[in-house]
């Protein structure tokens, strides 16, 4: 072992020397990442993104021989006219932030030559997220959306079309980005933007207030693309504030100014409920309807939806989550569990044994990842063909509307995958109810029996209390565990629910019109 070590240390240090030689800092490579941060400020400039050389970008040395964590980095300075750069202005660091190569100070009335007073930040992005570019814009709409409420630490939009646009987020997901304070020097910032990474691991961008973002990609072309949908939803946004239209609401109606409150037993204002959180089985739907409809549609249609999809990318990954799922029950002796054969055994061989398996799964209604994306990908289709149409009890449509109107956000949290969720709700007898909801959380973000998992949920809707959520389900267990995270609980009576305990302690409801 001491061996090997020695002999990684040798690779490292070779690596190192190779690409902070002359050389390489002089080669294609590095030349072409020097170009197009030049080519990239030019077209921000006109943007309207890095005016009065305000904003800047880095990007690493993209080469494939080189972890990316080992890759070199690409600078633009600070206080020059970004419109104007050259190549030779810009700036090589090595993967830890020390300079390689400075510009040279070019003749008055150029300033003397140097780096980008956002240097810590862009490393901090590098380090935490293990990016490929950073781009810091000042662009005016980036600046003014911090400003619409002085008090918000996060911006917050939902049912946008060009939220599909930033990693990781969808038209029916609600997209949150942090706000941090502004200072007087930009390094200042460095441990501000460093917490807000870390509480927002979803997040790709950092809003500082009156000044600009941050915005990173795994790669230029990624951190560009998403600069620009940040840039056309923060111009959204303050457009709809102006027309008094609430971006922050499925609906996108008129902005609610009025506070909902209530007085608590001794006369004190209660603050207003902010969010609900809401169940689907036994809670907005039958059980029946996902035992006797939904789950039997999956279990008889697994087998023709793997032999129809199964070279699909798609497929393919809901096929290396079940390996994993069913290698992990074989060490651990689950009933069921049948092992997969490898991919040369053939396809129908595959099928077979993934069709056993998950038929298992089933049958032991097993809340497991792997076995809910396949199940969401099968409805889908089913969906898609009008095989299936969504239900819900009759009260719910008209509660969500409600709660909406009320200027109460309703979330959804299910065993199901957030893929099957949004079909169950965008096709009832009622219509698309997604309108109502503002996003949706799966066991991705833990079991819905630990308390963990509704502590994540509360540092996702980014309330002040979690008193200040509302959770709605028909299972003691997961009642118990959200109220040890501090939410409010109320449990759902509907027909064909199971039995709760004695004295359970939980006020409950037998209709969504109590609520």
């Amino acid at each position: 072992m001491a061996a090997a070590s020695a002999a990684q240390l040798t690779a490292n240090g070779a690596l190192k020397m190779a690409t902070t030689s002359q050389a390489y800092l002089e080669g294609d490579k590095v030349k072409e990442t020097k170009s197009l941060i030049a080519e990239l400020c030019r077209h921000f400039y006109n943007q309207g993104w890095v005016s009065g050389t305000g904003g800047s970008i880095t990007i690493k040395v993209h080469d494939e021989s080189v972890p990316k964590s080992e890759q070199l980095i690409v600078m633009s300075p600070s206080g020059v006219q970004k419109e104007r750069m050259v190549d030779e202005d810009m700036y090589i660091m090595a993967s830890d932030g020390s300079i390689l190569s400075a510009p040279v100070a070019k003749p008055t009335p150029h300033k003397p030559p140097k780096c980008s007073d956002c240097a810590p930040l862009f490393m901090k992005a590098y380090q935490m997220r293990n990016a490929g570019a950073v781009i810091h814009s000042h662009g005016m709409e980036s600046c003014l959306v911090t400003m619409l409420n002085p008090l918000a630490k996060e911006f917050r939009i939902t049912h946008m079309e060009m939220i599909k646009g930033i990693q990781g987020h969808g038209y029916y997901d609600e997209l949150v980005v942090p706000i941090i304070e502004n200072t007087a020097y930009e390094s200042e910032l460095t441990e501000s933007l460093a917490e807000a990474i870390k509480a927002y691991p979803k997040t790709t961008a950092v809003l500082v207030r009156n000044h600009g973002i941050y915005v990173w990609g795994d790669s230029w072309i990624s951190a560009k693309t998403q600069s620009e949908c940040y840039h056309y939803l923060f111009d959204a946004a303050i457009k709809l504030h102006q027309l008094g239209i609430d971006w922050t609401t499925p609906a996108h109606g008129p902005i609610q100014n009025a506070k909902i409150s209530s007085l608590a037993p001794n006369g004190s204002i209660k603050p207003s409920r902010r969010c609900i959180v809401l169940d689907i089985e036994g809670t907005t739907t039958p059980i029946s309807f996902v035992t006797d409809v939904l789950f039997p549609y999956a279990r008889n249609n697994v087998g023709r939806h793997l032999d129809a999809t199964y070279d699909s990318a798609e497929t393919q990954q809901d096929i290396k989550l079940l390996r994993a799922q069913v290698q992990q029950d074989l060490e651990n002796g689950v009933a069921g569990a049948v092992c997969i054969p490898a991919d040369d055994a053939g396809k129908m061989e595959v099928i077979a044994a993934l069709v056993a398996n998950v038929e298992a799964m089933i049958k032991a209604d097993r809340k497991i990842t792997a076995l809910k994306e396949l199940q969401g990908h099968i409805w889908q289709t089913g969906f898609q063909n009008n095989e299936l149409e969504g239900l819900v009890f009759d009260d719910v449509p008209a509660a969500l509307e409600k709660w909406t109107a009320l200027g109460i956000k309703v979330y959804i949290y299910s065993s199901g995958s957030r893929l099957a969720q949004r079909l169950l709700f965008g096709h009832t007898k009622h219509g698309d109810l997604r309108i109502f909801l503002y996003g949706f959380f799966d066991t991705t973000v833990g079991n819905k029996r630990e308390t963990k998992s509704y502590a994540e949920i509360t540092a996702s809707l980014g309330v002040d209390n979690p008193s200040e959520i509302l959770f709605v389900t028909d299972v003691y267990q997961e009642a118990t565990a959200a109220k040890a995270a501090g939410l409010d609980v109320i449990i759902s009576i509907r027909p064909g629910n199971g039995p709760l305990p004695d004295n359970h302690g939980f006020r409950t409801v037998k209709s969504f019109s109590e609520i």
